[in-house]
Formats: C-alpha cells, structure tokens, sequence
C-alpha cells in the first residue's frame, strides 16, 4: 500500500492548473482560444510543472454565463474544437505525464438545453420532472440569492405553463430535479462518456445546489430520501468506470459539514474539496501580517480518509469570496486589498487577481506561492498566476480575472492575431499588460515568477509528505510567522518530515520551534538556499526569518535517502 499510495491517490501530490479554452491560446485566428491552441501549449504546462490539467466548461453554451450554462452535455463548443480535438489533446497531456478533470456542471442547464425546451412545452412532457416546478407565488428570497446584481428570486415564472421552476443560480439556468431517477441516470450516461474519452476525473460545480432537497414536491422527495446517498451511489459508479478517477467537489461550507460531503470516516462521497475556509483566512492572516488566523484554521482542520484531501488556492475563476469573514473581517481584507467598490463584488468578494492586490511586491508573490505549495494538501493554480497577471476591471462582474493569456508582448499579448475588437475577452491593459507581464519573457529569465513558481512545483513534487502526510502547526514567538510541519512514513522505514515556514510581514524576525521527536544534531536542509541547520538539546530549531521571508526545511532523518 505504502509504494503505491503515491500513484493510485494521484491527486494527493498533483500540481492542478485550471484554465478556461477559448481565454487560453487562439490556433485558427478567429478571437477565440480553442484546443488546438492548448494542445499547442501543452509543452509549456508541462514544463512548468502540471501534473493535472483542470478544463472549464467546453461545451455548446448559450454564452450567459461564461459556458456554465450548457445546451449539450456530450458535445463541444464548436467555436473551440470537436470531439477528435478533445482526444488529441488529452492523448497530448497524458503523453506529457498530466492528468486531464472536466468541469462536470449538473446542477442546472441552460434554458436552451433540448430537455427545458421539452419541458416548459407542455405540464405532460415526459421532461416536465427533470426540473423544480411550482404552481403558487414563492416567498421572497431576494436573501437567498447568488447574484444578487441580476436575480431578485430562485423562482422563476414560464409564462407558457403558467408554473415557476427554480434556478438557484441565474434565471436562464434551470435546476436539475435531482431526486428524478432519470435524471441521475442521465448523470451517470454524462459521467460514463467522458471518462470513456480519458477524463481522470471531474471538477464538480456548486455540490450543495446539486444535491439540495430544496423546491422538489414531496413525491420526488420520498424518493429521494438521502442526498449523501446518491453522492454515494454518483462515486461508487464513477469508481466502477474507472478505479483511479476522482471528484473534485465546489463545497464552500463549514468544515464540518464539508466532512458530511467527504463521505464521513469512510470517505466515499467527494475525493477532494477546496478548502474555501483556509484561503480566506489566508487573506486575512495577509491582510493583518499576523499567521494566528491560519495557525488556528489549520489546527481545526479535521482529519480526513486516507482517501480524501484539500485542495488549497489563493485564486480561482470566480470572485474571491469571503463569505465566511464577519463583516469586520471581510472589511479588513477588502481595506488591504480592494479598497475600490469597482474591486468588489456582492459587498462580499473580490474580483482581483493576487499581483494587483500586493502591488506587484515580488517579496509578497513568492512568499504567497510558496505558501501555497506548503499548505497541507493539493494546489490548485489558476491559468496566468505562474506568470503574475492582472485583472481587468473594464470586463463585468466575475469574468474581471477571465482575460486572455499573456504569452508574448506583442499584440493581443500573443493569443491572437486578431483585431483587439473581435477578441473573445480584451487583454488586460496598463502595468500588468502583456507589455511588462508575458510567458515568453519570464521564459528567458532564470529569475522570474514564473521559473520561481516551476521550482516550487518541483520542491512540492520531491516532497510528497505535503500533500501525504500529517501536518502539525508549530508554536513560536513571533505572530507574524506561519510554521507547520508535514510528516510522512512512504517506505516503511523512516519518515520524510518536512519544515515550512513563512513570513506574512515586511519584518524581518526570527523564531524557535520545537521538533519533539528529533535528536539533538540532526540537521535540516533549506531547500532552496541549500543552507543547513542543526537541531539543538530538546530538539530545538531556530531560524532567521527574512521580511516576507520562506523556508522548505527537509529535516535529514535516518532512513530518508531521497537526493538532497
């Protein structure tokens, strides 16, 4: 078990890289990225240290909501590409050694999709129960709602049927009746297909929605009488298809109800979950230059199958939201980094790219990825973070961090040679244009974000114990320093125990901490400096800390033959 572990829980020593297709790379000249284009920079992923490549949505939408609204779940946008593309590229990717997930979106359709059509025809279509009706007014929910720029209900009225159905997300986004057999047996056709075609696995979209009880009449509910279990039943049969696949769950809970959706101490729900309540208390760790809120998250982590892990990131596609701050709180972070009501969005989020929040600081960039490639558990990098994009504010709403990828300095920043007007998104323009923020450029600098970050994915690889292991937090004396060390027995003789330390303040400082189980003498190696250091009486480490400061410490204990 232990010399497999590594290879059959791939995902728990993955280096994950999202990226939206028609924002990545243009082949054909037409304004929008397609993937001919990404299988043309597959090289450059792979260099740059991806293990897994993470697909949003690329399949026939109506446009509403940047593809997450979907008219076909076995097709593929054509602007972008077809079905031969597809298994090209994910023939490509695994050529280069990179897993490929899917954005798996089955929460809602769009209202276009051929089933809704059918649906909202007549109250006897054999499709009407595939969606959440209603005949009588529903309350307010005004509260409730996601977007509230553009929804004022989850309930919407058809004119034609005279009923309301329900959209938890936008009205041109119906909701799934889950408790429907049939449309978990279409879940299951969805799931079976792509794996089929050589998906590793899915990114599941907005999980609670999915699974929610909420609107369904009291028929479907009786048949439905545990949504866990049908999260069971969706993992058992994806595990049937394909033993080493894996879900990827959007779960933006509380830590324990998010244990409820890993499936408990067996672990047979979701495979991994993003870990929404450390990155905001990540922020506001930053935003305080004071690692007590993060030492405290980590240590309320709870332990989870062996099966199960965390996916850690400072960004993703969406508005970094900091729903679960107080107000105080989320003020504190909005004041350090988007001060600006056009920064904002909901009064709860923000739709920023890091670079801009810690404007440009290299010191804080590297501190901040290094940090997050030491978190306990999976790293997740959104596209153009390894080079440090911007966001661009003229785009609307969410799709401010969606801008096209940066490869050169040239026009339209290398994406595509097309008039900027006919460009699926504008490039981002001013100090993080592709003018001064380009691939090409970091490529050729042995110093620059973009090879620190290929290191870090490196150092994270050789040091499986981060992302295998058991992680403790360490006690010291200086507040704005985060010490957690991860430990990890893979060969049944000896531990491979790592050090990470990182400093959230412009300070300068320096701290103790104790290694209990560590002999006096023993030393440890910075992985990065190549500097040693040795373990004193009681176990007792201690280190300068520079400003903004960060340290991999491998400590050199018996039995730990890997290259140093």
């Amino acid at each position: 078990m232990l010399k497999t572990e590594t290879a059959d829980n791939w995902w728990k020593s993955a280096v994950v890289y999202c990226l939206d297709i028609e924002k990545y790379f243009d082949a054909n000249d037409d304004g929008v990225g397609d993937i001919d284009g990404l299988c043309q920079r597959i090289d450059y992923l792979a260099e740059l240290g991806v293990t897994c490549l993470w697909l949003m949505p690329f399949m026939p939408t109506e446009g509403r909501d940047d593809g997450y609204d979907i008219t076909d779940y076995y097709g593929v946008d054509p602007r972008l590409g077809d079905h031969g593309d597809i298994v090209e590229l994910i023939r490509t990717a695994k050529d280069r050694g990179m897993r490929v997930i899917m954005d798996l979106v089955v929460n809602h359709t769009s209202h276009k999709h051929p089933w809704f059509v059918k649906a909202r025809s007549s109250k006897n279509s054999p499709y009407r129960d595939y969606y959440v009706w209603r005949d009588e007014p529903p309350k307010d929910t005004s509260d409730e709602v996601v977007f509230p720029d553009a929804e004022e209900s989850l309930w919407e009225l058809d004119k034609r049927t005279g009923q309301y159905y329900l959209h938890n997300f936008y009205s041109e986004q119906p909701d799934l009746n889950i408790a429907n057999p049939a449309v978990q047996e279409e879940i299951a056709k969805i799931i079976g297909f792509w794996l089929q075609l050589g998906m590793d696995g899915f990114r599941v979209d907005a999980v609670p929605f999915f699974i929610e009880e909420r609107g369904i009449p009291k028929e479907w509910s009786d048949i439905y009488s545990d949504p866990h279990e049908y999260l069971r039943e969706m993992t058992a049969f994806l595990k049937r298809r394909r033993g080493d696949a894996m879900l990827l769950g959007e779960v933006n809970l509380e830590y324990q109800d998010q244990l409820d959706f890993f499936g408990g101490p067996d672990g047979d729900e979701l495979t991994m979950m993003f870990d929404f309540e450390l990155m905001q208390r990540t922020y506001l760790s930053l935003a305080r230059q004071d690692a007590t809120e993060m030492a405290r998250t980590l240590k309320r982590r709870p332990r989870l199958a062996s099966n199960n892990q965390f996916a850690n990131f400072l960004r993703n596609h969406d508005e970094l939201t900091l729903d679960k701050l107080s107000d105080t709180e989320r003020q504190e972070v909005f004041d350090a980094f988007g001060p600006q009501e056009d920064m904002q969005l909901f009064d709860r989020g923000l739709r920023r790219r890091l670079p801009p929040m810690v404007d440009g600081d290299p010191r804080q960039l590297r501190m901040m990825y290094s940090l997050l490639f030491a978190l306990p558990g999976t790293p997740v990098l959104f596209y153009g973070e390894e080079i440090g994009m911007g966001e661009n504010l003229d785009i609307p709403g969410r799709l401010a961090v969606r801008s096209p990828m940066q490869w050169t300095s040239d026009k339209n920043g290398g994406f595509s040679t097309v008039a900027p007007s006919r460009l699926v998104a504008p490039v981002t323009e001013g100090g993080y244009g592709p003018e001064h923020v380009n691939a090409e450029d970091q490529r050729a600098d042995p110093d620059s974000l973009l090879n620190f970050v290929s290191l870090l994915a490196r150092r994270y690889r050789e040091c499986p114990e981060v992302g295998m292991g058991e992680a403790e937090v360490l006690e010291h004396e200086a507040p704005s320093v985060l010490a957690h060390r991860c430990t990890w027995n893979p060969f049944g003789g000896g531990n491979a125990s790592s050090v990470l330390v990182h400093n959230l303040s412009p300070e300068a400082t320096s701290i103790t901490v104790t290694l209990e189980d560590v002999e006096e003498g023993t030393f440890v190696l910075d992985l990065f400096s190549g500097d040693r250091h040795e373990v004193t009486k009681g176990g007792k480490l201690s280190l300068e800390v520079g400003a903004y400061g960060h340290h991999w410490l491998r400590i050199l204990l018996p039995g730990d033959r890997r290259l140093h």
